[in-house]
C-alpha cells in the first residue's frame, strides 16, 4: 500500500527534527503595533500612521517611523535608476585635469586608490576604493534587488538578508564626503597650475543627491509587512515553538522583562519567560536573523575600539598627512597646517570645515563615547536623554571626518609631476584613516539602551503601563498620541 499523506508528513517532520506533538510546544507571541525605541529600549505602542507623519519615541523623542507622501517603491526605484545611470557615467569619465608648465595630468575615480597602492599606502588605497567605488555599486545593487522583492506579493526568503545588510553597509558608502574631499582638493591645486573639472566631479555630486533621495524615500517599515511571520521558529537551543500573533490593543501590556525586538526588523515578540541580556534568544519568525535582547559585550567592544582609536589620534595629528613638492619650495602639511593655510588664503568657510571635520569630529566622537562609556559603567542617570541624542549626533557626522584622506588621495593622483610638482602621502593620512574607521566601529558597537539598562529605567514597572509613540507632523505639530510615561521611567 502506498504511503499515505499523514505517515509521510509525519516522516518528513521527524527528518525536519521537530516534535512530533506539536500541541505540547510553548507558544512565542508576536506583537504587531508594539515597538520598541533603538535609542532608550522602551516599548510602547504604535499608532497608525498617515502619509506626511512621523512617530517618536515618548521619552527620548527619537524618531521611530515616518510615513512618506511618496510611492514606496516606484520613487526609490526612479532614484535608483537614476543612481545607477550617474555611477557608470561617473566611473568612465575624467575627474580633473591639471595643467603644470604644458605638462597635462588626467585623473579618474580610480586613480586616487591605484597611486596610494602604488606609493605603498595599501590600507589606506583599499579604505579609499571600497568607500567612493565598491561600496557604492554594491548598495545601489542592493537596493535594485530589495525594491524588485518587495514588488512581488510575497517577499523571497532572500530579501530580508539583503535589507539587513543593506543596513549595514549603506554608511560605507561616502560619496557625500567624497564631494567636498574633491572641493578642498580643487581649492588647494588652483595655487598651483591650471585646474580642469572633470563631468565626473557634477556626475559624483548628482549621484550624491540621488542615492540621498533614495534612502529618504524608502519606507523600510512598509517593506518589512510585505514579509510574512513564519508560524513556527527556532529557540537557540535548537527547539521548535509555534509563534502566534496578535495585536497590542486586543491584550494587555506584557511584562517588560518578557518582550524582546529583533535588532533587524524590529518585530516584537513575547516570551513565556524573563528574557537574559547575556543570550541569544532564538531566531526571528520574520527576518530570520539571530534576536538578542541585547548585544551581546557591547561595552567591551565599544572600549577597545575607543582606546584604539586614541592611540591613532596622536600621531595622526602631529605627523604629516601628505608632503608638498613644487619649484621653489614645499614640505610636509599636518591636518591642522592644511586648515591654517586655507584660512590664510582668505578660504574661512571651508577652513573652518576642514578644521570642524578633521579635528572636531574625531575628538568630540572619542569624548563623547568615552563619557557614555564610564556614565553606563558606573550606572548614572544623569542627561540620558541628552546622552542619547549626543548618540544620534555622534553616529550620523563621524563619516564626514573621512574629508581629509579623500583629498589627499586625489592630490596624490592628480599632482604627479617628478620635478616640477609632486605630492606623496605620508604615515600621518594613514594614522588619521584609523581613527576614523574606529571610532566608526566603536559608534556602531556601542548600544545606546545600555544607558537607560545601567540607570535601572528599562526594568519591569510594578504599576504596569503602557506608553504611546508621539505621532507628528514634519514641521514638528502633534497629531496624535499621548506624553504618558510608564511610571518609574520619567
Amino acid at each position: 500500500m502506498s504511503e499515505t499523506i499523514s505517515a509521510r508528513t509525519s516522516r518528513l517532520v521527524r527528518g525536519a527534527g521537530w516534535p512530533r506533538r506539536t500541541a505540547a510546544l510553548r507558544h512565542v507571541w508576536t506583537i504587531d503595533g508594539l515597538v520598541e525605541c533603538p535609542g532608550c529600549g522602551l516599548f510602547q505602542r504604535m499608532p497608525p500612521l498617515q502619509a506626511g507623519h512621523l512617530a517618536a519615541c515618548a521619552r527620548c523623542r527619537q524618531t521611530l517611523e515616518w510615513r512618506r507622501r511618496t510611492s514606496p517603491l516606484q520613487t526609490p526605484l526612479a532614484f535608483c535608476i537614476s543612481s545607477c545611470a550617474l555611477y557608470l557615467a561617473a566611473l568612465a569619465s575624467s575627474l580633473m585635469t591639471l595643467d603644470v608648465y604644458g605638462r597635462e595630468r588626467t585623473v579618474s575615480l580610480l586613480t586616487g586608490p591605484l597611486e596610494l597602492l602604488h606609493e605603498g599606502w595599501g590600507e589606506a588605497g583599499l579604505l579609499v576604493g571600497i568607500v567612493t567605488i565598491i561600496a557604492p555599486a554594491v548598495v545601489i545593487g542592493m537596493m535594485f534587488a530589495i525594491l524588485y522583492a518587495a514588488s512581488r506579493r510575497q517577499m523571497p526568503d532572500w530579501a530580508p538578508h539583503l535589507l539587513i545588510w543593506y543596513e549595514k553597509l549603506r554608511p560605507w558608502s561616502m560619496v557625500e564626503v567624497y564631494v567636498l574631499g574633491i572641493f578642498v582638493a580643487y581649492t588647494k591645486l588652483t595655487d598651483l597650475a591650471h585646474v580642469d573639472v572633470g563631468p565626473a566631479v557634477y556626475l559624483i555630486a548628482a549621484l550624491m543627491l540621488t542615492m540621498a533621495a533614495t534612502d529618504s524615500t524608502l519606507d523600510t517599515e512598509l517593506i518589512w509587512q510585505h514579509r510574512r511571520v513564519d508560524s513556527i521558529t527556532r529557540m537557540e537551543n535548537g527547539e521548535r515553538v509555534r509563534v502566534r500573533h496578535v495585536r497590542i490593543d486586543e491584550i494587555a501590556m506584557p511584562p517588560v522583562d518578557h518582550l524582546v525586538a529583533c535588532p533587524s526588523c524590529g518585530l516584537v515578540g513575547e516570551l513565556s519567560r524573563p528574557v537574559s541580556n547575556l543570550r541569544c534568544v532564538g531566531v526571528c519568525p520574520r527576518c530570520d536573523h539571530r534576536v538578542w535582547r541585547r548585544a551581546p559585550q557591547t561595552l567591551t567592544r565599544t572600549t577597545a575600539f575607543l582606546i584604539s582609536a586614541v592611540v591613532f589620534y596622536f600621531p595622526a595629528n602631529l605627523f604629516p598627512v601628505m608632503t608638498f613638492f613644487k619649484i621653489g619650495g614645499g614640505g610636509g602639511h599636518t591636518i591642522i597646517e592644511g586648515a591654517i593655510e586655507l584660512w590664510q588664503d582668505g578660504m574661512v568657510p571651508l577652513s573652518l570645515l576642514v578644521f570642524f571635520a578633521s579635528i572636531v569630529v574625531p575628538m568630540l566622537k572619542i569624548l563623547s563615547l568615552g563619557w557614555m562609556l564610564i556614565a553606563t559603567w558606573l550606572g548614572s542617570s544623569f542627561a540620558l536623554v541628552q546622552r542619547t541624542r549626543l548618540f544620534h549626533v555622534v553616529d550620523t557626522i563621524g563619516r564626514w571626518s573621512m574629508i581629509d584622506v579623500f583629498m589627499v588621495s586625489i592630490l596624490v593622483a592628480v599632482v604627479r609631476f617628478n620635478s616640477l610638482a609632486n605630492v606623496t602621502a605620508n604615515a600621518g593620512m594613514v594614522s588619521f584613516a584609523a581613527v576614523v574607521v574606529l571610532t566608526l566601529f566603536a559608534a556602531w558597537s556601542f548600544d545606546p539602551r545600555m544607558m537607560w539598562d545601567a540607570a535601572g529605567l528599562n526594568r519591569p514597572s510594578p504599576e504596569g503601563g503602557q506608553a504611546s509613540a508621539l505621532v507628528r507632523t514634519r514641521d514638528g505639530h502633534a497629531v496624535a498620541g499621548t506624553e504618558m510615561m510608564e511610571p518609574g521611567q520619567a
